[in-house]
């Protein structure tokens, strides 16, 4: 076995968790570290208006990514149930499996957003004036669907055999990339919005070279071969019966809050701004939800394939609290910078007004979205992803978009839009809370 991998099915439950999630939460920093950078760039040398039409695309491609993430979510569940189980051969057909369902979906991803771009975007309200800049924005960003499809598929697969080492050294190497090409093709080139998204596929594409690359030489159990990437139908069942619960979770989520973020848009592009500036800095709150959910779902799942359910019990009860309470703080220090960090972006009076106005909204409530997401986890692990996904599909989208609906039109003011959030966040989190106290979701569910 790697060095770089870790098999959770033995040893100290808190340092096998705690050391995996770690570069998993260095993963998620480097990650939004580059994301922040795009609209920090974008915003101090393109202005406002460039700003907006990158955050305009934001909930747009969250949709996209969204997806993709869950399905690999999915396949990860099946890797490491049979990695924790030491079945060889399903573990190869299953790793194969997925890179090729990525590379299947990827290619249909990219048609099929060049073409619908502009309607997407109309769809959403999109201020005139910043619409022809968004569409070349996103566009360009589907040409990259391939790149970040494969790099999340390899991921999956790292995290599953408990290496989330590798993929923390090749998104640094990415995130470098991208900020040195927003910098060139931006600040000194001059090529415009269009640009910030060239340099994001580029650096998505390199990651995922290296990840093949690596996976393409690692140990014979969970090595891929080119040649041998085709779809294996029982374990491809498997991997879309335990993925498209997470990426329909997702993607309705992500639905849900593109509508959001049309009711925003009505408000004017100083608000698209704001609140893009906003949901920069946001996703810094999540590297904790981030990092302790993943973990907890491969944790969860090789320590049920190895039926080892005292640990299971163990490791969701150090988990659960640790990620709570590292989001509150998180949340707490968010809420107490925010106009500074909201001008770091654009120092227009009305954008830091907007950023600052849904900070200090919902980061107090960032522990509910917290213990939502573990739980969520938690039951992926345990091959129970539907769970998750009806409970946050009624609460994080039908409900959410039905409170939009109607309190907006009761309060048409924009921080009625930003309550959106924390209560439905509470919603999930009560009725998660009841299932995992009341049923017995570690038995019953066998591969």
């Amino acid at each position: 076995m790697s060095h770089t991998t870790s098999s959770m099915t033995e040893g100290s439950i808190w340092k096998k968790i705690t050391f995996f999630a770690l570069p998993l939460f260095m993963s998620s920093l480097f990650q939004q570290l580059y994301n922040v950078a795009d609209s920090l760039i974008v915003g101090n040398f393109l202005g406002s208006d460039a700003l907006a039409a990158v955050s305009s695309s934001g909930s747009v491609i969250f949709l996209m990514i969204g997806f993709f993430n869950g399905l690999s979510a999915g396949a990860g569940v099946v890797i490491a149930r049979y990695y924790g189980s030491k079945s060889k051969e399903n573990l190869q057909q299953a790793i194969h499996s997925t890179l090729a369902l990525g590379i299947v979906c990827a290619l249909f991803l990219t048609v099929i957003g060049l073409l619908l771009t502009p309607q997407i975007l109309v769809w959403m309200d999109t201020p005139e004036d910043i619409l022809s800049s968004s569409i070349v924005y996103l566009r360009i960003y589907f040409l990259g669907s391939l790149g970040f499809v494969l790099y999340n598929n390899c991921v999956s697969i790292f995290q599953a055999v408990g290496d989330s080492y590798h993929p923390l050294i090749y998104l640094i190497v990415s995130s470098v990339t991208n900020i040195a090409l927003d910098i060139l093709f931006i600040a000194v080139l001059k090529l415009g919005v269009g640009s910030a998204a060239c340099a994001t596929i580029i650096s998505e594409f390199i990651s995922a070279f290296l990840c093949l690359h690596k996976l393409s030489r690692s140990p014979e159990e969970y090595r891929i071969s080119l040649k041998k990437i085709r779809f294996h139908g029982s374990v491809l069942k498997l991997i879309v019966s335990n993925g498209l619960p997470a990426a329909f979770q997702n993607s309705i989520i992500s639905f849900a809050n593109v509508i959001v973020q049309s009711t925003i848009n009505s408000f004017g592009k100083m608000a698209v701004a704001g609140c893009g500036s906003y949901s920069k800095i946001e996703g810094f709150g999540f590297l904790p939800i981030t990092c302790f959910s993943l973990a907890l779902t491969t944790f969860i799942s090789q320590n049920l394939g190895a039926k080892k359910y005292d640990r299971v019990k163990k490791g969701a009860m150090f988990a659960i609290p640790c990620a709570v309470l590292l989001a509150e703080f998180v949340g707490i220090c968010i809420y107490i910078l925010s106009p500074v960090l909201i001008s770091a972006f654009n120092s227009d009076p009305a954008v830091v007004a907007y950023g600052v106005a849904q900070a200090r909204t919902v980061t107090l409530f960032y522990f509910l979205l917290s213990f939502s997401h573990c739980i969520g986890g938690i039951l992926r692990g345990a091959g129970r992803s539907t769970v998750p996904m009806l409970v946050m599909m009624i609460c994080w989208c039908v409900i959410r978009v039905t409170y939009i609906v109607v309190a907006v039109r009761l309060r048409p003011v924009i921080d009625t839009v930003f309550w959106a959030y924390p209560l439905t966040w509470g919603l999930s989190s009560l009725v998660f809370l009841i299932y995992f106290l009341k049923v017995d979701w570690m038995h019953g569910k066998e591969f």
